[in-house]
């Protein structure tokens, strides 16, 4: 599974009927403009198992996940996740983010870009493979509830926290009861011959999208920083894929 954040777009550009100026400037945005911000965990099957909505756009990635009570639970081992005897090389059990999240015991992110070794690219790109659920996931939901592509004009903050958490539970609801809500095109698919990208249907409705700003880094522990090492020995070893160098050598990270 895993972790991911709403981008940015117009259509989150909420609370235009709102008349406190200060609360209005706690939610304006990096990027110049009024938003909220929807932060879940997707599981393989493209459902939302944890939702988070409303945290202000000022907020940075690490910021909004620190404030959520899935990283609380998280940093104080709360989560109940399997042990690591479950798995056949006793690794730990992770869930996935971008660059902008702190590095964990139990959340991975990518290595950073500079002075990247063959391995650690390796690493990156296994890592971007996986996260592309959770990107489709977000996607789709932008694409198919057209409320998203436009300003959400209510008076009430609270009242577009429902809108989006309603957004979330239909589809979920949908994924799982209406075979027509998605098809075998709507997600991105790699060609099972090339192992390149085949983009789903969802991105010729996508709306323009901007990611959220990263700052204020943790340094990781020297456990957090082992536990991306040792997925990443073992995506350059016993779980090497076939095709992961010549994706390398095409420029897919």
């Amino acid at each position: 599974m895993a972790i991911y954040k709403l981008w940015r777009s117009s259509g989150w550009q909420a609370y235009s009927y709102c008349t406190s100026s200060s609360f209005r400037s706690t939610i304006l945005n990096y990027k110049n403009f009024y938003s909220i911000i929807l932060m879940a965990l997707v599981n393989a099957d493209y459902e939302f198992i944890f939702v988070d909505v409303g945290k202000n756009g000022r907020l940075s990635d690490g910021g909004v996940i620190e404030s959520t009570k899935f990283y609380h639970k998280l940093i104080h081992g709360q989560l109940h996740l399997p042990n690591n005897t479950d798995t056949e090389n006793n690794f730990n059990f992770v869930f996935l983010g971008d660059e902008a999240f702190s590095l964990h015991e139990n959340f991975l992110k990518p290595y950073p870009q500079r002075d990247l070794s063959y391995s650690k690219r390796i690493f990156n790109y296994r890592l971007s493979r996986a996260r592309n659920v959770s990107e489709n996931a977000f996607g789709l939901i932008a694409a198919r509830f057209r409320i998203l592509h436009t300003p959400i004009h209510m008076k009430n903050p609270e009242n577009i926290c429902y809108v989006v958490l309603a957004i979330c539970s239909l589809h979920n609801f949908l994924r799982k009861r209406d075979t027509s809500y998605t098809t075998s095109t709507s997600f991105d698919q790699e060609n099972l011959i090339t192992k390149e990208l085949q983009v789903g249907d969802w991105r010729k409705n996508a709306v323009n999208m901007t990611k959220l700003e990263s700052r204020n880094k943790k340094v990781a522990t020297i456990a957090a920083k082992t536990n991306r090492d040792n997925y990443t020995s073992y995506f350059n070893s016993d779980g090497k894929v076939d095709w992961q160098d010549e994706m390398l050598a095409k420029g897919k990270a």
